[in-house]
Order: structure tokens, then sequence, then C-alpha cells
């Protein structure tokens, strides 16, 4: 009924501002499975009287949604932190820009084998993302758990190469983010997204024998094309996915385990 009745209210503002619904904007948002998908389909319920349509177009990796929305396949992305952005416009030399906050999804450190990380054994494989700003997230999670040293001046994107102590031994095998929940039948533990997590049935609140600290840089953004941030629908989309509505969903549903940044 709550939703109901803030969609009418939000129908008769538009009416009484001049918008029907013939004036509607269609745009494509990518997304990477789980959480953002599931955000973004209550940000489109919201947006929708709005009048801005939102189609959600679901990406299995994290490489294509920025290739999609630079090539305009689709007109904004939602499924990446900063320092991802930065690396990509930086490798790839994307024309890409942020134009609004979202949320923050702590890395968590799963296992199908422990219960704890103090029982890590000596040369226990570890999965970690093959792509640098999420294996480099990786690898400053193991490091403030004091199981390896990082050299100095490798910024949020260290590799394996540059693990300078290494006490236990450990291995590390880089995988595609997607495929790390497999990965646990064939690791001691593997540090995974929250949203690959999810999708994959496990539950970042009791699942993890480790989770990334609160103050973590990585909170995740929208992304447009440079030149599209004033667009009309740009400021929707961002008013719509800060609404009290979606906020409202995030904490009931992820229950604390998707911090929301508005």
């Amino acid at each position: 009924m709550l939703r109901l009745a803030t969609f009418a209210s939000a129908l008769a503002l538009s009416a009484a501002a001049g918008w029907t619904p013939a004036m509607a904007q269609d745009i494509k948002v990518g997304v990477s499975p789980g959480e953002h998908a599931e955000i973004m389909e209550e940000v489109a319920t919201v947006a929708e009287p709005m009048g801005l349509n939102i189609e959600v177009v679901e990406f299995s990796d994290y490489v294509i949604p920025n290739t999609a929305l630079a090539d305009g396949d689709i007109q904004a992305n939602s499924f990446q932190h900063r320092p991802y952005l930065e690396n990509q416009i930086k490798d790839r030399s994307f024309d890409l820009v942020e134009i609004g906050t979202t949320i923050t999804t702590p890395m968590g450190v799963y296992s199908d084998k422990l219960k704890d990380i103090a029982d890590l054994p000596d040369g226990a494989r570890i999965g970690i993302p093959n792509d640098p700003t999420n294996g480099g997230r990786a690898l400053l999670i193991l490091q403030d758990l004091g199981l390896i040293t990082l050299a100095e001046g490798t910024g949020l994107v260290p590799t394996p190469l540059d693990v300078t102590e290494n006490a236990k031994n450990l291995t590390f095998l880089e995988l595609d983010a997607a495929q790390l929940p497999r990965s646990l039948a064939d690791t001691e533990a593997s540090v995974i997204n929250t949203n690959y997590a999810l999708a994959a049935g496990l539950n970042p609140n009791t699942d993890t024998i480790a989770t990334e600290k609160a103050d973590s840089p990585y909170v995740n953004i929208l992304v447009v094309r440079k030149g599209d941030e004033e667009q009309d629908w740009a400021k929707k989309l961002v008013e719509a996915y800060h609404s009290p509505e979606v906020k409202a969903f995030i904490d009931e549903k992820y229950e604390g385990s998707v911090l929301t940044s508005w």
C-alpha cells in the first residue's frame, strides 16, 4: 500500500509539473548480479513515476559494463567502486565520469574448510580476484589481518609480486571474481566481493571468517559517459537511487551486509 501511495503521489506531482507518460525517458543501466541488480530494480520502480524508465542489464563480469557504456550500448552503470573506475580509465582511456555514490559492500574472506582466519595453515591457497583493483583490495585485507606485508608505495593496487613478507607461505590463486565462490572447494580460503558472495548463496554476516574494515575507500558509484552528467535522466537516476524508498529497501533486505552511502 505504501508503494502504491508513493507511486500515485509522484504521478500527481508529475502531472502538476506538466509531465505525461508520453514524455518518459528510456535508459539502460548495466549492473553486476546480486545486490547491484536487485537494488537497481528497486530504483527503477521509484524512477518510473519520475518519468524515467530504467531497463536493468546484467553483466557477468567487471570488464564489459564499462566497455558497453563507452560504446553507447547502455547509458549508465552501477557495479564498481572509485579505484576500479580510475584504473579502467587509466588502462583503457574510457571517457567516463561518476555522477553519484551508491553503496559500500565490505569484502569478505570465506572458507569451506576453516571456521576462523587464525586457523589458516602454512602453505594455504588463497583465492583473490584477478583484476588489479579488486585483487589489490583483497591483498590489503590480508595485510590488515596480519597475514602478509606489502611493499610501500603500491597504493590501492598491489599484486602478489608486491608481497614482501609471507610468514605462512600463502599461495595466491588469481581468478575471475565471479568464479571465486566456486573456488572454495579448491582453496583454504577466498576473498570474495559481496555481490558474487550473495549470488552464490553466501551470507556476508554469517559465512565469513574475516571481513574488510568499515573505513574502506571502496564506495560504489553511478557512472555515465562524460557529457551526460548534466542530462535530466542522469539527475533523475541519482535522485531515485538516493530516495528514502531505496534506502529502506537496502537496510531491510541486506541487514547490514550492504551499506548506503547517503
